[in-house]
């Protein structure tokens, strides 16, 4: 198996005009299908981590008055920031599956469609 080959064609398809419908259709359906699970990831992630530096200049004293109770609000903060960031991931992938099989049907018989008529 020449992987070049196949690596080459790969490439070449990327750059070749994609001017049939159902190939932008089938990458409007791609995109809607993992969009939501994105859109998600990131901006759980920017949450989480900025809870997660909150929590740390609070633990710190760089924020607040220095006090046992701020000390332990940031402790606290810091940790649900860890656990959020953690989660993301898993997260992510529950939501990315769901996107997909809620689509599957519809892009592997668009995909079908495409794939019968190059040949």
């Amino acid at each position: 198996m020449n992987t070049d080959k196949i690596f080459a064609e790969a490439i070449a398809n990327e750059y070749a005009p994609k001017d049939t419908s159902k190939v932008v259709a089938l990458r409007k359906l791609d995109r809607r299908a993992k969009a939501p699970a994105n859109i998600f990831a990131y901006s759980f992630g920017v949450v989480m981590t900025l809870v997660l530096g909150l929590g740390m200049c609070l633990a710190m004293q760089v924020l607040g008055d220095g006090g046992v109770l701020m000390t332990g609000a940031g402790i606290l903060l810091g940790l649900l920031g860890m656990a959020g960031v953690g989660l993301n991931y898993s997260i992510y992938k529950k939501l990315l599956r769901a996107g997909k099989e809620k689509y599957a049907f519809e892009i592997m018989q668009l995909a079908r469609e495409i794939s019968e008529g190059a040949e």
